[in-house]
């Protein structure tokens, strides 16, 4: 029986057109789904219990509206789920590392799936920071994962793969196949372990209305920083900051198209002379 937690972040849905007001993205108009890359870890850590057994905690750490995330994965199969209110929490990876940490410690998880990275701030550090602070071996960018025992390891073929694994007291050992900039890589982590999910891992499913209505009867429970340093699970230092957003900007708007009249050699030439003069480009 496998205890599984998945990392979700609630995002502005990127699909959609974004307003950026006073260096804030403005809420009133955006549409916020759960990460993208984050759907991929709640569909593999519902084939692994599928397979294997146990049970899926789906986390996240967000606002009050975050709760439709959780809702979400609820819906589409999660057991339980819960949320860290950021409200009092700045926002610095680092900090929100160290709270989820402490949040997911007392879960023991036997696997911790998150996505990559973060479509709305492009980063994927918090995951890999969580790992480290709970002292878990990690993989990332996955794109096949596999959940062998000890005994089906021994069983494959002997390679330098499988050397890191024969040495370990683990009774479960993660097979991954990641993806490695245009290659793939294969590697094998004893559990627990944390494994982050690249596109290609699997294909998401949809919430479906026997899930919806379940989803209303599942428990979701919401936990503060103020709870996490009154019990001792978090200290003061864990969660000041380390970096500062100083400014959010919209893309430039673009600039209108050009048609070159002429002949192509003489196009050609005008598209030189824009790229070098316009353009600045050193051809």
């Amino acid at each position: 029986m496998l205890k599984i937690v998945v990392l979700l972040k609630q995002t502005f849905d990127t699909e959609e057109k974004i307003i950026v007001n006073a260096g804030r993205v403005d809420e009133a108009d955006a549409k916020f789904v759960i990460n993208p890359y984050d759907e991929y870890a709640l569909e593999e850590a519902l084939r692994q219990r599928e397979r294997l057994g146990g049970e899926v905690i789906a986390v996240t750490c967000g606002p009050e509206r975050s709760q439709d995330a959780l809702r979400t994965a609820l819906a589409i199969g999660a057991d339980e789920a819960l949320r860290l209110d950021s409200s009092t929490l700045p926002e610095d990876g680092s900090a929100v590392a160290a709270a989820l940490a402490a949040v997911i410690a007392p879960l023991t998880p036997d696997l911790l799936l998150a996505g990559l990275f973060a479509v709305d701030s492009g980063a994927g550090s918090v995951a890999l920071q969580i790992a480290e602070r709970l002292g878990l071996h990690h993989a990332s960018s996955a794109v096949k994962l596999t959940l062998l025992s000890a005994d089906e390891i021994n069983a494959l073929p002997a390679d330098s793969v499988l050397q890191a694994a024969s040495s370990s007291s683990a009774q479960r050992f993660a097979l991954v196949e990641r993806d490695i900039e245009g290659d793939t890589e294969t590697v094998v982590i004893p559990l627990p372990a944390l494994i982050t999910a690249q596109q290609g891992l699997n294909e998401p499913r949809y919430p479906s209305l026997p899930g919806i209505m379940k989803a209303k009867r599942k428990p979701l429970r919401t936990v503060t920083a103020a709870e996490l340093l009154s019990s001792g699970a978090l200290e003061p230092a864990d969660i000041e900051p380390r970096t500062a957003r100083t400014e959010l900007l919209p893309p430039p708007p673009r600039a209108a198209g050009k048609r070159l009249p002429g002949e192509p050699i003489s196009q050609a030439a005008a598209l030189v002379s824009l790229l070098r003069e316009e353009a600045k480009l050193p051809l």
